[in-house]
């Protein structure tokens, strides 16, 4: 292939370019129209241009929850002993009764005199309940394992001992107080 130079292109158009002259005005219209597609490109620019970030950020949000969702919906409950059979269920129930009821009968043996063992009983109490939730989740991880089982039994029973003990005592120091201020009367 061979090349050609300029001048060859040149001489090949000769003839072919326009070469009259423009109407008069004719470069005062260029302009004008030159100027109305800058001011429409600018405007078609300005209606382009879209503000993404709140759509972004909404996206990221829903992105998130439904993340969060299904993380939540993959864990497994923490069991207690109501889940692993319908004896357990009502040996459950059973020292959670009993519990209430030890608890109400602390609470209303309230007095300035009993106040101490009181909160004393109760802060061995909330440490209990906190061992308790550890043994729901070591429950459910262990996948139902017996020991576990006799270990969250024997902390209800630790807790219905010490509110036993503590209701022995307030009723001791009642007896006390009684006999203390009993009058003396001798024969």
């Amino acid at each position: 292939m061979e090349k050609n130079t300029i001048d060859d292109l040149f001489n090949d158009l000769k003839g072919r370019f326009d070469i009259s002259e423009p109407n008069q005005g004719h470069e005062n219209r260029f302009l004008n129209k030159l100027n109305a597609n800058d001011l429409a490109s600018t405007k078609t620019k300005e209606q382009l241009r879209f503000n993404w970030k709140p759509f972004l950020a909404i996206a990221a949000s829903i992105i998130i929850c439904f993340g969060l969702f299904a993380t939540l919906q993959n864990q497994p409950e923490n069991l207690d002993l109501a889940s692993v059979s319908p004896e357990m269920s009502a040996t459950q129930d059973f020292f959670t009764i009993t519990i209430e009821n030890e608890l109400k009968k602390l609470n209303n043996a309230r007095s300035p005199l009993t106040e101490q063992i009181i909160s004393d009983a109760l802060m061995q109490i909330q440490l209990l309940e906190k061992e308790y939730q550890n043994l729901k989740t070591d429950l459910t991880e262990s996948g139902k394992n017996q020991r576990v089982i006799y270990a969250m039994i024997s902390n209800f029973q630790n807790r219905i001992d010490i509110l036993n003990t503590v209701l022995e005592q307030i009723e001791t120091i009642k007896e006390l107080k009684t006999n203390t201020n009993e009058p003396k009367h001798t024969i």
